[in-house]
């Protein structure tokens, strides 16, 4: 994503990885924390997060603001009672709508494009092709465990919708957690994944104080439960080998009101990691390390 509801900060230096040991590292806390093992603009660095590649799907030409969920009855389980938004990031339709995505919005600390294309792999596959396929497996796992799950949008939009529309989303629903999924699109040799968590926020509409502690525990979870299925190690680029990063120009955690983050699963634009977005084994895995630190963090 770096793009999304964005312009990224600067650029900061990258720390040396150390793969197997961060990784090994950030699950074993999140176990520690958690118990969770049992439960289930341009890129810093790197090319611009462009719509040029993006995919050449569709989104129907109309459709609900919001998907509530698959339809399907709740099962009862352990996170009964729960309600989980997914926010899959950018729109297939976007690039068709430039006037739209690029008129203003205000997100606390100034004003942001409503949305971008997002990135694409070197073949083509799109960010918005590879959010929407995480989402609903995602969306799949939550609801067997019993947690209703509202999606800001599930490809039924022309584009969209806008970052202030999608914390709103969250905020309505008055939801118990809020992920919002993503890609990067960095430079070649840039790896790995990381979890975006907001920072205090207050002003312009913002007020992110009673938010910042507990989306932090959330994103810890998710960022080691990613880790121990899905095998992928912590960014190599951004968070200092921890997997996190905090940021405060993003709408989309500035003007939540509910425990909320963001998830970059990879790098778009290193073939590497493009090899594991594009294999819906692996986007399997990646649904299932998010329930898991999401799950984790409902039951703490």
């Amino acid at each position: 994503m770096r793009h999304d509801d964005f312009t990224t900060s600067p650029p900061r230096p990258s720390a040396r990885r150390r793969t197997v040991f961060a990784a090994a590292g950030l699950a074993c806390a999140c176990l520690t924390l958690s118990g969770c093992g049992g439960d289930g603009g341009p890129a810093p660095g790197g090319a611009p997060s462009s719509a040029a590649s993006a995919a050449p799907e569709r989104s129907p030409a109309s459709g609900p603001p919001a998907a509530p969920a698959s339809g399907k009855p709740l099962s009862r389980g352990p996170l009964t009672g729960r309600t989980v938004v997914i926010d899959p990031g950018h729109n297939p339709g976007n690039r068709d709508h430039t006037r739209e995505i690029n008129s203003r919005v205000a997100i606390g600390t100034g004003r942001k494009e409503c949305d971008t294309t997002g990135t694409a792999t070197d073949a083509g596959y799109a960010e918005a092709r590879f959010t929407l396929d995480v989402s609903r497996r995602l969306r799949t796992l939550l609801e067997e465990r019993g947690a209703k799950v509202v999606l800001t949008q599930d490809g039924d939009r022309p584009y969209g919708p806008c970052i202030d529309e999608r914390a709103r989303i969250g905020n309505e629903a008055g939801a118990d957690a809020v992920v919002s999924v993503h890609a990067d699109g960095s430079a070649r040799g840039n790896r790995g994944f990381h979890v975006i968590l907001p920072a205090a926020v207050t002003g312009g509409g913002a007020d992110t104080s009673e938010i910042v502690v507990p989306s932090r525990e959330l994103g810890e979870r998710i960022a080691g439960n990613f880790v121990r299925v899905t095998g992928s190690a912590p960014s190599n680029y951004i968070g200092g080998d921890t997997g996190l990063d905090t940021r405060k120009d993003l709408g989309g955690l500035n003007l939540s009101t509910v425990p909320k983050v963001f998830i970059e699963c990879g790098n778009m634009r290193d073939p590497d990691d493009a090899a594991l977005l594009t294999s819906a084994d692996w986007r399997q895995k990646a649904a299932l390390g998010i329930a898991e630190g999401v799950g984790s963090f409902l039951k703490r």
